[in-house]
């Protein structure tokens, strides 16, 4: 079955999206030769790119989820930055890689990253699918990028609209 976008075009499609996170993920294995990386995954919009990331990283690793809140069902963030579910496993002397969908105005990440390094992890990298630069409010480090997009409301590949499309093998937009 095909799946056909609500709204827009296609804007990477799931091909590139794949082809992109299997390079992604062998940087990763080169970087991380003779480690256990410990990716994180921020629910919800991250929960596919995650698991295609971990599934494309051919060496030892662990897994854990948590959650944020800046937007709701809104188009635009709230700026306030609440902490929904959190981590299952510790973090001390582990070598973590955050996994986020989209990396928008930083605030978020910016948020995640101070509570993160707090638990005293032996490094802390991100990787995250999409980057719109031309919204940030403040820089944050993104080590391992899928691709640079220009500020527009997206979805499909786990990023929603109120909820819904999380189910789309790529990613489009709203015209």
């Amino acid at each position: 079955m095909t799946f056909v976008p609500s709204n827009g075009p296609v804007q990477i499609s799931a091909s590139e999206i794949q082809a992109r996170i299997a390079e992604i993920g062998a940087q990763i294995e080169r970087e991380y030769a003779g480690l256990e990386p410990h990716l994180i995954c921020v629910l919800n919009g991250a929960f596919l790119f995650h698991a295609d990331l971990v599934r494309a990283i051919r060496m030892p690793l662990t897994v854990d989820f948590l959650a944020v809140s800046s937007y709701g069902n809104a188009k635009q963030s709230s700026g306030e930055v609440r902490l929904v579910k959190d981590l299952s496993l510790p973090l001390s002397n582990r070598h973590v890689i955050l996994v986020e969908d989209i990396v928008d105005t930083g605030i978020t990440m910016q948020y995640l990253l101070h509570y993160l390094s707090g638990r005293g992890p032996s490094s802390l990298k991100v990787a995250a699918l999409l980057s719109k630069p031309s919204r940030r409010k403040v820089e944050v480090p993104v080590d391992y990028l899928g691709f640079t997009i220009p500020d527009a409301y997206v979805y499909g590949y786990g990023l929603d609209r109120a909820q819904f499309d999380r189910n789309l093998p790529f990613i489009t937009s709203q015209e």
